[in-house]
C-alpha cells in the first residue's frame, strides 16, 4: 500500500503495513525497524506509546475523512504521545519523513487513489 500526501502532491509511504489485529497492534514496531518509505498504520488510534522501542520515529494522526490531526516529529523511545481525540488512525514513519513530505496539519491523506485510510 501507498500514501500520499493530496494536498502537497508528496509521497509520505510507499510501502505501508495495517496493524489491525490484537497481535499487530500489541506488536507494532517492537523487534522491527522502518526503512525509508515504509510505514505502519494503526487504526482506531488516538495515541500511541514508545514503550521498549529503541529508535525514534514520527507519527501523522488523521481523521476519518483523512484530514491531518496530529504531527509528531521524532517522538523518542519511552515516550508517550499527546491524544489526539479527533483522530481515527495514526501512521508511524521513519523519522524525518513529516518535513521530507511537508505533511502539515489540516492536510489530506491518500491511499493508493482511494481517499479513505480509516475503516469505519
Amino acid at each position: 500500500m501507498k500514501i500520499t500526501n493530496l494536498t502537497r502532491g508528496t509521497l509520505i509511504a510507499g510501502r505501508v503495513q495495517i496493524a489491525d489485529t490484537f497481535l499487530s497492534r500489541l506488536m507494532g514496531l517492537l523487534n522491527r525497524s522502518l526503512a525509508e518509505g515504509e510505514g505502519l498504520i494503526i487504526p482506531r488510534c488516538q495515541s500511541i506509546h514508545m514503550l521498549f522501542m529503541r529508535f525514534p520515529i514520527d507519527v501523522i494522526f488523521a481523521d476519518k475523512e483523512n484530514k491531518v490531526v496530529g504531527l509528531l516529529r521524532g517522538l523518542k523511545p519511552f515516550r508517550f504521545s499527546p491524544i489526539f481525540w479527533k483522530a481515527s488512525f495514526a501512521i508511524e514513519l521513519p523519522v524525518q519523513t513529516i518535513e521530507k513530505s511537508k505533511t502539515e496539519l489540516g492536510d489530506v491523506l491518500q491511499n493508493e487513489g482511494q481517499t479513505l485510510l480509516s475503516r469505519k
